[in-house]
């Protein structure tokens, strides 16, 4: 018999905007990122002009981030030309994939082990 193992990454809830036009956070600039978003040295002052201080910031939005700081840190544009870049996990991938497929592209996320579940937070 085949023990089935739970892993929280699975399961791990993450919000989702109900629409990509909700995101309307600046395109550059200064922005301070709560540090319940982002854990990381350096203060809450990041520089979205520098685009690895910028998908740092996206991912963090995006895997620890709510409705709100989403739509007020995340930018549509800036989202969909680094998506593919962006080093998400994959679940949180999946769910703004299923909900978005415009930022899914020609790229398709297939893992069975890996199933997408529409909920969010």
């Amino acid at each position: 018999m085949v023990e089935q193992r739970t892993f929280f990454r699975d399961h791990r809830p993450y919000e989702v905007p109900a629409r990509l036009e909700d995101l309307t956070g600046p395109v550059g600039g200064t922005v301070e990122v709560p540090h319940a978003v982002l854990w990381a040295p350096g203060g809450p002052r990041r520089d979205l002009d520098d685009p690895a201080v910028r998908r740092l910031v996206y991912v963090a939005v995006i895997a620890e981030g709510g409705h709100e700081e989403q739509a007020a840190l995340l930018n549509r544009d800036l989202l969909v030309k680094d998506w593919e870049r962006l080093m998400i996990p994959r679940r949180a991938r999946e769910l703004w994939q299923a909900r978005f497929p415009e930022l899914a592209g020609d790229q398709a996320v297939t893992d069975a082990h890996e199933p997408v579940h529409a909920a969010s937070r």
